[in-house]
């Protein structure tokens, strides 16, 4: 085994590494991000040691760059959370020998927490998939050879910092929640004391009415029992209804309260996630939603309803009643014992099923490029194989679902069968009458049905925590830094001064920009030119604030623009860039952003001056054609068209184009160009095309 460059190692507490608890296991906790799963194993390995932290807390260590990070990287974090690490290279057989947990290089681009190695397999968590069982032809397949060890320092502590977000937390920000909640409960407990007093009619005409062949008796209780039925049901039924709304008001405010706080997150949560694992993410509202309302009254329902219901059986018979409490008591422990199981297959059925929608996805939006390269047969397979690994995990989990549901089946026949046998025999000896059997069987089956869903729900509770887990990633993301300590003037004069500016997408990173300074001057047109990849459009990112600067300031009329509101900030600039899109909608609501009291003579103006006003006029509806996101019948060119016309019904104080106009032809390039110049604002423009940099007063080289 041949050692590679280590980190100096620390001495340690030989106890610490010592476990005697064969329960103690490696945490499973996924990448959220693509790049992230550096992160990720070492959150389970300080998991594991009893430093519990989640990827969140981790970030603050690194900035993560979309590439990922190095097994250097990793040790950097590594040291700086007080684990000694260790890099070897190792060949398969040599695996047995490591410290495990620890950190495996995987198919060269990933990397993984070994966490057990038999004779034949291999045992690893992988952050992007779940927990594997590997057979060791396919190891070779993946491993790269190269592992890293990390063994806690003697400064090493135990805490727990992991930030993970309260049901609690959803409630106290939904208006009306706890009264609605209330008149729930008080509904609810009205519709369990009439189910409570049901079994009373079987008892008594069986015992008082079929014994003395009382007929009026009889009357009495059919039109007392019916009166109880319908005021039941009439309870069911607003309860019902009640629940309902309750549901659409969680539903709206959480869905509501949610989008808004994804809007306002910086563009780099979005880049670096599967727009699948994003919309799975968002999902899990109506997890927790369904959750809040029928789950966590009837729980609070079933809880109550099993105390009085078992107190009622205890004064018909305690032996029943001690035999019931025994099973319930058995089929809880079962619970207990799939618990984990479930909870592992359900988040890698998550997991899984994100991945598919991401794949999915993305293959919709590709599938002009997918059938110009012939790639069909290609990304069928490719989904296929996320498809199967949702179905394989959908047949993993209803593997255990159907144990589980088989031996509570089981505990539950055999409660029945000992009921009526020790009943029968409680009927013989006189110690209860028919009708106090059949009565209680009655409660008996309430109190069975009532702690079974009460059991069911503290598990569906607990299962739970993963949506909540999943919910946290955008929850606790930090929105854009909107500061408003300066004040922009009401009109800008377009002054902009770079001072210093140095970027980068990442501390292990080299410089995207570095120390750069210019100075456009109000009204003034420059062009930026330079070889792709040499921060252009960056410049022009951290100019609308989309990119926030490393070291030095950006300054708009003398004003700093880290100090100003970024929405009002972005408000003055118009901007085409390079991936703009449009929405679901007409060519007017896309236009104007989907105003809703728009004008329509700026419409009309703006489309004059990006010379698409025409081409607009000879569709069949004009304005009110319907375009897509994905589809469309628009050339590149009137693409282009279409987005300087969003941009210039802004009538922005500021322009930005980012090869706005890279695939018009001469004619229409040299009218838009000419149109733009006519108007009085700040142009700060990337080109390649020659005509286009002639057009600009100035031109910056980068």
């Amino acid at each position: 085994m041949l050692n590679l460059p280590k980190s100096a190692v620390k001495s340690l507490n030989p106890t610490e590494l010592l476990s005697f608890s064969s329960l103690k296991s490696v945490p499973l906790i996924t990448q959220s991000e693509m790049s992230e799963c550096g992160l990720a194993c070492l959150a389970m390995i300080c998991s594991y040691y009893g430093f519990k932290v989640d990827i969140a807390s981790l970030r603050k260590h690194t900035l993560s760059a979309t590439q990922g990070m190095s097994l250097k990287d990793i040790m950097d974090i590594g040291s700086e959370l007080q684990l000694s690490s260790r890099a070897v290279k190792c060949d398969l057989e040599d695996l047995r020998h490591l410290s495990t947990p620890c950190i495996l290089h995987w198919d060269l681009d990933h990397f993984v927490v070994l966490t057990k190695v038999t004779r034949n397999a291999v045992i690893v968590n992988d952050p992007a998939v779940g927990k594997r069982k590997l057979g060791l032809e396919e190891v070779s397949k993946s491993f790269t050879g190269v592992a890293l060890e990390l063994t806690p320092s003697a400064s090493f502590k135990k805490k727990d910092s992991q930030v993970t977000m309260k049901i609690s937390q959803l409630w106290e920000r939904i208006e009306g929640f706890k009264r609605a909640l209330v008149s729930l409960v008080c509904l609810s407990v009205v519709m369990q004391f009439a189910a409570l007093i049901s079994p009373y009619y079987m008892q008594w005409v069986i015992d008082s009415v079929l014994l003395s062949n009382d007929q009026p008796l009889l009357l009495v209780l059919a039109i007392g029992f019916m009166l109880l039925l319908f005021v039941q049901v009439s309870v069911s039924t607003l309860r019902s209804w009640f629940i309902l709304k309750f549901n659409s008001m969680m539903s709206i405010q959480m869905g509501a309260n949610l989008f808004h706080h994804l809007l306002r997150l910086p563009i780099s949560y979005f880049e670096r996630r599967h727009i699948g694992d994003i919309v799975s993410r968002f999902g899990s509202i109506a997890s927790i939603r369904n959750m809040l309302t029928t789950g966590l009254v009837e729980s609070l329902i079933d809880g109550l309803m099993a105390v009085v219901v078992v107190v009622m059986m205890f004064l018909y018979n305690a032996k029943l009643a001690a035999i019931v409490i025994a099973v319930v008591a058995t089929s809880y422990a079962v619970q207990l014992a799939f618990y984990y199981p479930n909870r592992r297959l359900t988040a890698e059925l998550i997991l899984v099923s994100a991945k598919e929608d991401s794949n999915f996805l993305e293959t919709l939006r590709a599938m002009q490029t997918i059938k110009l390269f012939s790639n069909e047969t290609n990304r069928q397979n490719m989904w296929l194989n996320r498809f199967a690994e949702v179905v394989n995990a959908e047949i993993k989990l209803g593997r255990i679902q159907i144990a589980e549901s088989h031996v509570n089946k089981l505990l539950f026949g055999v409660e029945n069968i000992l009921v009526v046998y020790f009943g029968a025999l409680a009927v013989m000896e006189a110690q209860l009458t028919v009708g106090m059997l059949i009565a209680f069987i009655a409660y008996k089956t309430q109190f069975t049905t009532s702690m079974t869903n009460f059991i069911d729900k503290l598990f569906s509770f607990k299962l739970l925590e993963l949506h909540l887990e999943r919910l946290s990633d955008i929850v606790f993301e930090a929105r854009e830094i909107v500061p408003s300590s300066a004040v922009l003037p009401k009109q800008l004069s377009g002054h902009i001064c770079f001072d210093n500016v140095s970027f980068r997408y990442a501390d292990n990173l080299d410089w995207v920009l570095h120390k750069v300074s210019f100075e456009v001057m109000p009204g003034e047109s420059v062009a930026l030119v330079g070889p792709s990849g040499s921060g252009k459009t960056t410049i022009m990112k951290l100019l609308l604030g989309i990119l926030t600067v490393d070291e030095g300031s950006i300054y708009v009329d003398g004003v700093k623009i880290s100090d100003v509101a970024l929405p009002d900030y972005r408000g003055r600039f118009g901007s085409v860039m390079q991936d703009d899109a449009l929405f679901s909608g007409t060519l007017c609501e896309n236009i104007t952003m989907f105003e809703s009291d728009y004008d329509f003579e700026r419409l009309e103006q703006s489309c004059l001056q990006a010379n698409i006003l025409d081409d607009i006029k000879k569709l069949p509806l004009g304005f009110h054609s319907l375009v897509g996101d994905m589809g469309n019948s628009f050339s590149g060119g009137q693409l282009q068209r279409i987005f300087l016309a969003r941009a210039l019904y802004k009538q922005p104080q500021v322009l930005c184009l980012d090869e706005a106009t890279s695939h018009l032809d001469a004619d229409n390039e040299h009218q838009i160009n000419f149109n733009i110049r006519q108007m009085n604002m700040t142009r700060l423009i990337i080109a390649h095309r020659k005509e286009t940099i002639a057009t600009a007063d100035r031109v910056i080289r980068l």
